[in-house]
């Protein structure tokens, strides 16, 4: 049996890891710790992938990494819960690992991996959860590919009078569609914190405040969808995320906000919940594996260059 393939999808409170090594497959997830010490959460990291190379009993032979900032070499830009991240050398870190490696942004490989399952060749995919990612796939490619950057869909503006976007520009879709964007509307609304738990109930027992909260979300995330549609020309768009696939009706609420966004004579594309659930982008995680695999040590040089959220 050849070595294993080890995903790992950096999230913005969480760290999930998939190994597979033919039919066996490995899971391990953990929380990033409060202080956001990068040299503690290195150390963590590289704990949980040499416990699960350990377990696998093989040497790895692709490293797949979905990351939610910019690398280039080092991390440029980092998510808001780790802003000491900057600067971090990462492909230092990635180098240690001993096994070809790819960076790629989470949103990218998210869009891969249901391109993938969903068998659609052309397709955009939203991940809605701590913040908004995306990807388009054009011809079963990533676009516009990682030389070139990723898809920047939670950074498409929606709202040029809209709120601030914690990216330093306002009226993002991530401002109005994101978890805790939608959280912090349904509290205005509803005049109390709110969390995802609140939500969720509060959207089973008809509270218009919850619905109005989660349609606000909805609708920017239509328009974004929409607009990338006049210009990709997908097949499908697909939803996602942990928060998306959390709350009851959201995608359903996307999807006709985005059939009402059709002009005369061009229909929108199709919109379906992400198949793979939360687990997108780890999933994706492990065919970039496979990619550094195939790609071997060149790989490794550039792999740091293809973040770029």
């Amino acid at each position: 049996m050849s070595g294993a393939l080890l995903g790992v999808d950096v999230g913005g409170t969480k760290v999930a890891l998939r190994l597979e090594r033919g039919p066996l497959v490995l899971r391990e997830g953990f929380r990033w710790p409060g202080d956001g010490d990068p040299r503690a959460d290195l150390d963590l990291l590289g704990r949980a992938v040499a416990d699960l190379a350990g377990r696998a009993g093989a040497p790895l032979d692709g490293v797949g990494i979905a990351f939610p900032g910019t690398v280039d070499g080092g991390v440029v830009t980092a998510w808001p819960s780790r802003p000491g991240w900057v600067g971090v050398d990462l492909a230092g870190f990635l180098g240690g690992l001993a096994a070809p490696v790819l960076v790629a942004d989470d949103g990218d490989l998210a869009a891969l991996a249901e391109a993938r399952a969903h068998g659609c060749a052309d397709l955009v995919y939203a991940g809605v959860g701590t913040g908004v990612g995306g990807g388009v796939v054009s011809g079963g490619l990533p676009f516009p590919g990682p030389e070139r950057g990723s898809c920047e869909l939670g950074h498409v503006v929606v709202a040029l009078d809209g709120p601030p976007c914690p990216c330093g520009r306002a009226g993002c879709v991530q401002a109005f569609a994101s978890g805790p964007a939608v959280l912090a509307e349904a509290a205005r609304l509803g005049g109390a914190p709110v969390t995802g738990e609140d939500l969720v109930r509060a959207l089973g027992d008809g509270r218009g405040w919850a619905r109005a909260a989660v349609e606000r979300g909805a609708r920017a995330l239509a328009a974004a969808l929409v607009g990338v549609g006049e210009l990709a020309r997908p097949s499908l768009c697909v939803v996602g995320g942990g928060f998306a696939a959390a709350v009851p009706g959201y995608v359903d609420a996307v999807a006709d906000r985005c059939a009402a966004l059709a002009r005369p004579g061009h229909p929108t594309a199709p919109v379906r919940p992400a198949l793979l659930g939360g687990l997108s982008s780890l999933r994706g995680a492990v065919h970039a594996a496979g990619l550094a695999r195939d790609g071997g040590q060149s790989t490794r040089s550039s792999s740091a260059r293809a973040a770029n959220r």
